[in-house]
This record gives structure tokens, C-alpha cells and sequence, in this order.
């Protein structure tokens, strides 16, 4: 029998899934297979519609050799394992001759701790364990959250966090669950035959398709314990997010509370020497913190330096003498002394790193106000990191709606540790950069809208002529408005606003779930969403109910970042043009995101509107609009608000 040509099993698995057969979709398998056949790397831009998980799915399944699907956001992992992958492995099935196997792996604290369960939570005060089920009064919230995930643990095959609905609260989570360093080990642990975060490892031993996030994607790559089976085939799906993800797995961080956890859980454990060292570092730790104003830290201040010197060092003895003792009194003595060493191990690995003082890493000071002041380690860049760990050794595609900012993929391929296309050299990954398009006619369904008469958004202060505006565009559109603000305090101020002036339902984020929110959202057309960075990026609602989408500013980093102007100065002082290689990419990057959320589907109508001048006047504004979808751009408000009371009064006749 002759082997199934792709567009042959292509056809098959989009028919399964119910879908569209559409031109850049055959476009972008046919390149996924290339890539993956030569062994060679891949960056692919595939607009909304284009069906882009089949098109690399479908070439990834028909290969035959091991495939991690890394994703960045839950709504992705979970259309493809629970719609994409069943479906599309039925429709291959005859065809290939095979069934492809699949698996979902995340880190281990997304899974139940059947330990955690049973025998309880090392408590931070006493010797031991204890009972969460008891100590949570049966009519909290807590009490209510842990009852259920008790009677869950029965029913569960999987014990993923994500498979409970409705979810618990993070606080509940954390009674029956544990990080990869507390985990006592499935040798150890009286459970380890049970164990669901196990049982997920060894599923994925057998999948051909593995199915995971950024996160532990980066955890794989930058902690050289392999927590990924081996694979041939890399696929990073959402792959914008994908330097975000990796900043965040190695930005280590230090607060009083965290050390202070630390000293308490370690101090029944070990000798009074040990455990006296550490309290009076961390006494001393606090006392530098309670002066500590938010910013970067060019050089680590001298009362800094000294406090985090002495927490490294009493942290190493606390270590040591973890392993050296044992203390038979100590109920369940190993789950105890685990969580200790793992606690005392993050303080001497953040203070030892921030103590060295690598130039290839930012240190600075932030204040919560809940939380209280905190002193946090990042990498001035992960390029390096991502270039030695991701592309050495396998084919990696990488694919997403925006990945070509300002005409070119050169700007996220920097970022990414890969050199501008066809450079040539031995240790240098060779890549091709491709551009499927968007099956949705942009010019035809929507409007790119810039307010060039507004006057240009300062760093504080009200934006009063911004705000009316804002009411003009959402009166015209008749509500059906995503506003994306870049800051929850101009969210919150312009819900207020208009809350007072129109006749229309405003919700804001925050005030419910965010599920909750665009579920609310979609179902009356009158409604308007505002909120800040996660509804850039997490909205997806097709139809009449979201025409109008406003951005009330370029999302610009702040000044007072201390990581990002950290690396526009080291661009600037390597002769590059800071702003453009990182301010500017930031804001590209989010506004062809939040673009992106109009045209979700063939038959939506409607207008972006950017409420900055700058997007229009300022030189940079053609670089932005390039990586914008190619919408049809005016900066006439009269037609803005004409095309938008046009879109209204259409859908409204169409009974929408």
C-alpha cells in the first residue's frame, strides 16, 4: 500500500473535526513536514481561522517519531487533547495504518497529592502534620474546597487541577498539592504507586504526541533535569508568549514572609546552632527590607549585600544539617523535613545568585501592597539560553497569529537566540520564516481607527478628552465593546466614567472571574468588557457582541520597569536601537494581539480604534501598524463613528 500523500490525510482530518479546508493551512503542513523531515527549524505565522493546530498536527502524526506540543495558555491545551487530537487521530487512523498515542504533561504541582491528602500539611509552627480537614471549619470556603477535593480524589483519573470544575481557590490547592522539590519521591512516598503526577510521566513515556506548557518547557530546558520524554519534533504553539514564559521560570525572588516560612519549618529539624544562624539572618534580611524603595538595583547596596551573605550562608548550614539528622518524633518525618529542605534550598539558590552579581542578570526592589516589599533576580535576556537549549539537538516549529512585527520575523527571532534569516555559520540554528495569511479579507471586515486629534497620553493624570471619545465610539457601536486598557487604573476609571454617562452594561475585570466575564460578555450584544493585559491576549468571542475594539494607548512598557529598561539599555550599549528592539517590540507584539480579537471569524464587522495619537504621528507609529492585521485605516472620527453605527444598526436588524 502506498504511503498517504499529506494533503490526503490533511483533508481527513479536517472533515473529522468539522472544518474548512483553507489554503494557508496546506501551506503551512506542507512546511511543518519539510522542517520536520530535514531536521531543520521553522517560524510560522498563521492568522486567526487558518486552523493552525491541524497544520501542524496532521505532518507531526504522520511522521511517526515522538512530538512535544508546548502551549502557553489552558483553553489551547485543552482543545487539543480533548477535541483536536482524539479527532484527528480517528480520521488517521486508517490511513496511517497506526494509532498515534497522546498525553497531557504539566508540572508536578497542577496534580492532587494523594500524600498531601491523606496524611496532611506539614504545619510551619508545630512538629509535624496536620489535618487541613479539621483545621478548616466545614462552613469556610477553605473547608468547603477541601471536602470536594477530597471527594474528587475518589472520582479523578487524572488528578489535574484543570479537569475539577468548578476550580478551587489557589489557597485550597495549595493544602493538596506539592512542587517537584517537596515531593518525597514515588520510591519513598507510601502513595507512589497512585500517584497521579507519576502516572501522567509515564503516559507520556508512551505518547507519540506530548502534549505540555511554556512553563515546563523552560523548566525542561534551563534546570537540565529532564522532567520531557526524549523527543525528535518540538512544537511551541503561542509562541509570542514564549520569552515571556521562560523570563518568569527564572526570575528567582526573596520576601521576609518566604524566608521567614523557611526558618520555622527548618528549626525542629536541626541543631539549635543551625536554626539560631538562620533566624538571625533572616531578622536581619527583614530589617534591609523594611527601608527597600521599589527600582532597579545597578550595584546591590552594601546592607543588602550583607543580610542576603549571611542568608546564603546560614542556608548552606541549614542544608547541611537537614541530612545529617534525623528525628523519629517528627510525625511523618520525610514529608516534614522535605518541604524545609525544599524552602531553605530556593532562599540559598536566590541569595547566592543575587550575591554574585552575573551581569547577564537585573536585580531590583518591588513593593506589594499586600504582600509587602520583595528583592527579585531576572535574566537581562534568555536568547542564549534559548538558543544552546531549544534548538540544539531537535526540529523546532514555532507558530503563532503574530510572530512577524514590523514586516519581518527578524525582531521575535532575536528574541528567541536565533540570527536574522540565512545568516550562515557552524553554530549558528538555520531557519526559514513563514506567512500563511489569514483566511479573513481585513481590509473588507475591519477598520483600523487612530484618534489622531486626542492630545498625547501623559504618565499620569486624567485623560478627560480620551474618555468622551471612548463614550462617543461605544454610543455608535451600541455597546459590543472590548476595551483594553494599559493599566487597571485607566480599566477601572473608565468603567466608572462611563458607567455615569451611558446606558449600557460595563464590566470590568476583576469585579468576576474571568471565564465568568467573557461568558456575560458574548451573550449581550450591549455589553462592554474593560480590563487590562490577560484580555489582550484571552478573548475569543466571534459575532455581534465584540465590534468595537479600543486600545487606550500603546501598551508601551513602563519606564520604571526595571527588567525591561534594563535590557533597552544593554541593546543601546551593545550600538542597538534600544526602544525599537524592545519597547517598541513589546507594544507590537500586544497590539496585534489585542487586534487580533475583532475579526474572530468569516462574517464579523467592525473597528479597532486606538485612542493615542502616536500610533499615527510619532516615526515609530509605521513600524506598529505594520504588524497590525491589514485593516482598512483612517483617522476620521465622523467615519468611525458612522461605519460603527452602521455595523450596529446591521446587526440589530439581523435580530443580534
Amino acid at each position: 500500500m502506498t504511503k498517504p500523500s499529506l494533503p490526503e490525510l490533511l483533508h481527513a482530518a479536517v472533515t473529522a473535526v468539522g472544518g474548512t479546508e483553507r489554503p494557508g493551512q496546506a501551506a503551512m503542513a506542507e512546511a511543518v513536514a519539510e522542517a520536520v523531515d530535514d531536521n531543520a527549524h521553522l517560524l510560522v505565522q498563521a492568522g486567526t481561522g487558518t486552523g493552525k493546530s491541524l497544520g501542524y498536527l496532521v505532518p507531526a502524526l504522520a511522521h511517526g517519531e515522538r512530538v512535544v506540543v508546548a502551549t502557553a495558555t489552558l483553553a489551547l491545551q485543552r482543545q487539543l487533547v480533548e477535541r483536536d487530537l482524539p479527532r484527528t487521530v480517528d480520521a488517521l487512523h486508517p490511513l496511517l495504518r497506526r494509532r498515534p498515542q497522546f498525553a497531557m504533561l504539566k508540572g508536578r504541582s497542577n496534580y492532587l497529592c494523594l500524600h498531601r491528602l491523606h496524611e496532611g500539611v506539614p504545619q510551619d509552627e508545630e512538629e509535624g502534620l496536620f489535618d487541613q480537614f479539621e483545621a478548616a471549619a466545614p462552613s469556610s470556603k477553605l473547608g468547603q474546597d477541601l471536602l470536594r477535593l477530597r471527594d474528587w480524589s475518589d472520582e479523578t483519573e487524572t488528578g489535574d487541577r484543570d479537569d475539577l470544575t468548578p476550580g478551587v481557590s489557589d489557597r485550597a490547592w495549595a493544602q493538596v498539592s506539592v512542587s517537584s522539590r517537596e515531593c518525597l519521591g514515588a520510591g519513598k512516598c507510601a502513595y507512589g504507586a497512585e500517584c497521579f503526577a507519576e502516572q501522567a510521566r509515564e503516559r507520556a513515556k508512551l505518547a507519540d504526541v506530548v502534549v505540555t506548557n511554556h512553563a515546563l518547557l523552560a523548566i525542561d530546558a534551563i534546570e537540565g533535569a529532564p522532567v520531557l520524554p526524549q523527543h525528535e519534533v518540538l512544537i511551541v504553539d503561542e509562541a509570542h508568549e514564549l520569552v515571556s514564559r521562560v523570563t518568569g521560570v527564572a526570575t528567582g525572588e526573596l520576601t521576609p514572609g518566604q524566608v521567614n516560612r523557611a526558618v520555622r519549618r527548618a528549626a525542629k529539624l536541626v541543631n539549635e546552632k543551625a536554626a539560631d544562624a538562620l533566624q538571625t539572618a533572616a531578622e536581619g534580611f527583614e530589617r534591609v527590607m523594611e527601608l527597600a524603595l521599589p527600582g532597579r538595583l545597578e550595584e546591590v547596596p552594601e546592607d543588602l549585600g550583607y543580610a542576603l551573605l549571611a542568608l546564603r550562608d546560614a542556608a548552606r548550614t541549614v542544608i547541611s544539617a537537614l541530612g545529617a539528622t534525623r528525628d523519629k518524633s517528627v510525625q511523618d518525618e520525610d514529608a516534614v523535613r522535605k518541604q524545609a529542605l525544599a524552602s531553605v534550598e530556593t532562599i540559598h539558590g536566590v541569595a547566592e545568585r543575587i550575591t554574585q552579581g552575573s551581569e547577564y542578570d537585573v536585580v531590583w526592589y518591588e513593593r506589594h501592597d499586600r504582600f509587602g516589599a520583595s528583592v527579585r533576580v531576572a535574566p537581562l535576556s534568555v536568547s542564549g539560553l534559548l538558543r544552546e537549549k531549544l534548538f540544539a539537538e531537535r526540529s523546532v516549529v514555532l507558530t503563532s497569529a503574530t510572530l512577524k512585527l514590523g514586516g519581518d520575523f527578524n525582531g521575535v527571532g532575536a528574541s528567541l537566540g536565533l540570527a536574522p534569516e540565512g545568516t550562515a555559520g557552524d553554530d549558528i540554528p538555520q531557519w526559514k520564516g513563514l506567512d500563511v495569511g489569514s483566511p479573513f479579507d481585513y481590509p473588507k471586515q475591519g477598520i483600523l481607527y487612530v484618534a489622531r486629534h486626542l492630545a498625547t497620553p501623559g504618565r499620569e493624570g486624567s485623560r478627560t478628552d480620551m474618555l468622551d471619545e471612548l463614550a462617543e465610539l461605544v454610543e455608535a457601536a451600541g455597546g459590543r465593546t472590548l476595551g483594553l486598557f494599559s493599566s487597571m487604573r485607566a480599566a477601572q476609571a473608565a468603567a466608572e466614567e462611563l458607567r455615569g454617562r451611558l446606558d449600557k452594561p460595563i464590566l470590568l475585570q476583576g469585579e468576576e472571574t474571568l471565564g465568568e466575564l467573557i461568558k456575560n460578555f458574548a451573550a449581550d450584544p450591549e455589553t462592554c468588557l474593560f480590563g487590562t493585559l490577560s484580555l489582550w491576549q484571552g478573548v475569543d468571542v466571534p459575532g455581534a457582541s465584540c465590534q468595537l475594539v479600543v486600545m487606550d494607548r500603546i501598551p508601551f512598557p513602563r519606564p520604571d520597569d526595571p527588567l525591561m529598561s534594563a535590557r533597552q539599555k544593554a541593546v543601546e550599549e551593545a550600538g542597538g536601537n534600544g526602544f525599537m528592539a524592545v519597547a517598541a517590540t513589546h507594544a507590537a507584539l500586544l497590539m496585534a494581539q489585542g487586534a487580533g480579537r475583532l475579526v474572530r471569524a468569516t462574517g464579523d464587522k467592525g473597528v479597532v480604534a486606538v485612542l493615542d495619537p502616536r500610533l499615527a504621528n510619532a516615526r515609530y507609529g509605521s513600524y506598529l501598524r505594520a504588524s497590525l492585521p491589514d485593516f482598512w485605516y483612517t483617522t476620521d472620527r465622523n467615519q468611525a463613528r458612522r461605519s460603527l453605527a452602521a455595523i450596529d444598526a446591521a446587526a440589530k436588524a439581523n435580530g443580534q
